[in-house]
């Protein structure tokens, strides 16, 4: 029978979605104008909802941003949000509170980039189905500057180690992206630029066959903490052939079987004002419909 399919494209590896990036932050105020009001996301409205953490849902995935000194991710996170224009305006609208910070933003040609104000960067895409998938709202992935010369060794660690779809390229700076999720990556793209100390920053990754990554990442010494029965994270990303130090970034990493996989995640429509109320759009549709997908 001929093969009409690429059956090929649908695999994902062990890892099957990135949940969350967790960075700390000194002002949950501030925290609050950044990721809420000037980029229009949603405060998860059941957990974290006291004034020493926060977590913020972009889709299916979240930040976490509990109290702390500030973490800064060395490298950005990527989000998918529709409307541009409303993007631009809500960010303007925070400029002046935010004044004194490392709040900024830039237009691009394909993105908008936004800087929290300690630091972090997010990058702003259009959605594009091409591109990454049929989110109209969700983090398609995390890119981390690294050294050169550690991307070949980071992209043969994740098939090796976790188990994890993992491939190597060479265009503008060297690059290994990793899948954790459908349509999700992790990046880590080559620099020269001076590196930043590691301040603790970490990702979150569901995986499927959890108790063989465990099993690799024990006999090297790499288990950094024991969380519970559905949990454990590693920091250190090293050359699976002669054990050479790469990387550094905390990975949270947790079973399918963990309570809160896939929780339902509230999205709101940050066009809906009291002013221009409109019943039954409250939500935001965080996934493309059939015809904006088709674009029939």
């Amino acid at each position: 029978m001929q093969q009409p399919f690429d059956r090929a494209a649908e695999d994902l590896g062990n890892s099957i979605h990135l949940e969350h990036v967790n960075v700390t932050v000194p002002d949950q105020r501030l925290a609050t104008l950044f990721y809420v009001t000037g980029l229009g996301l949603t405060r998860d409205p059941y957990l974290m909802v006291s004034d020493s953490n926060m977590w913020v849902n972009v889709g299916r995935s979240q930040f976490h941003l509990p109290s702390g000194h500030a973490q800064v991710l060395r490298g950005h996170t990527a989000l998918v949000i529709s409307g541009r224009a409303a993007l631009l305006d809500r960010l303007a609208s925070v400029a002046r509170k935010l004044d004194g910070t490392a709040f900024a933003f830039r237009e691009h040609n394909d993105y908008v980039e936004a800087t929290c104000p300690w630091g972090n960067r997010v990058r702003c895409y259009e959605p594009d189905a091409a591109r990454f998938g049929r989110i109209t709202l969700g983090i398609p992935y995390v890119e981390f500057d690294v050294p050169i010369g550690t991307a070949k060794g980071i992209c043969d660690f994740y098939p090796a180690i976790m188990g994890m779809q993992a491939e190597f390229r060479n265009g503008n700076g060297a690059l290994a992206r990793v899948k954790v999720g459908k349509d999700q990556y992790l990046q880590f793209r080559e620099t020269d630029s001076p590196q930043a100390d590691y301040d603790g920053h970490h990702v979150q990754i569901y995986i499927t066959n959890f108790s063989g990554p465990y099993r690799h990442l024990s006999e090297r010494g790499l288990i950094s903490q024991e969380d519970n029965q559905y949990q454990y994270r590693f920091r250190d990303i090293v050359d699976p052939g002669d054990g050479r130090h790469l990387f550094t970034v905390e990975h949270e990493v947790r079973s399918a079987t963990h309570p809160m996989y896939l929780r339902p995640l509230v999205n709101r429509d940050p066009a809906q004002t009291n002013r221009t109320y409109a019943q039954g759009h409250d939500q935001w549709a965080w996934a493309m419909g059939p015809d904006q997908y088709d674009q029939r």
